[in-house]
């Protein structure tokens, strides 16, 4: 093989154990859902084992994720980007960025109701920042409840009970970032 088919083999194993990590999925997870063994899979994310089409193909499925971004294939002549709505929650996330860990970028669209939802809390780990386009967007963060108009922002810790809907039962349309725990946004304002 040369040089760059070398180069490419070499990174498949730390971008499938990045996109592992990042879904929160663990090796025995994978491994029974994928039915490839807990060892080969551990193997091929540490580079002891050359990845094949047989082990690939089962985890491009699991992941949702096309192969060519299995094994970072350059793009070839199209230069559209194809997103893929992920619906979950009764709404709509359109990923903005590809990149297993770090930042995620998300368009998130919240339908419009009859009624609005009454909240439901969840936590994870993460830090999420979010920016209302359209709609007014009822954000509840611990104890704080409150309604963001377009062009408002927010920042929170997502290890604490949060919950987003539509305040008014209207559509609701924003940018989301999601990042690992621990991570802030860094805002630089221009000295004068």
């Amino acid at each position: 093989m040369d040089g760059e088919t070398d180069d490419v083999l070499e990174a498949v194993g730390p971008r499938l154990r990045a996109l592992r990590r990042d879904r929160g999925i663990t090796l025995a997870d994978l491994a029974a859902t994928t039915g490839v063994s807990e060892s080969t899979l551990s193997r091929l994310e540490s580079g002891q084992r050359r990845a094949t089409l047989e082990l690939l193909l089962p985890l491009s499925r699991t992941y949702d994720v096309p192969l060519d971004d299995l094994v970072g294939a350059p793009r070839t002549g199209d230069p559209r980007i194809h997103l893929k709505p992920i619906r979950r929650f009764g709404m709509v996330f359109i990923p903005l960025s590809r990149r297993p860990g770090g930042t995620h970028a998300f368009k998130m669209i919240i339908p419009a109701r009859a009624e609005p939802l009454e909240p439901t809390p969840q936590t994870h780990e993460g830090h999420e920042w979010l920016y209302v386009l359209n709609g007014r967007l009822r954000l509840v963060v611990g104890e704080r409840d409150m309604t963001l108009p377009p062009g408002e922002a927010a920042e929170f810790d997502t290890a604490l009970p949060h919950w987003l809907g539509s305040a008014d039962g209207g559509a609701v349309e924003l940018l989301i970032l999601f990042g690992q725990q621990g991570m802030r946004a860094h805002v630089r304002t221009p000295s004068h």
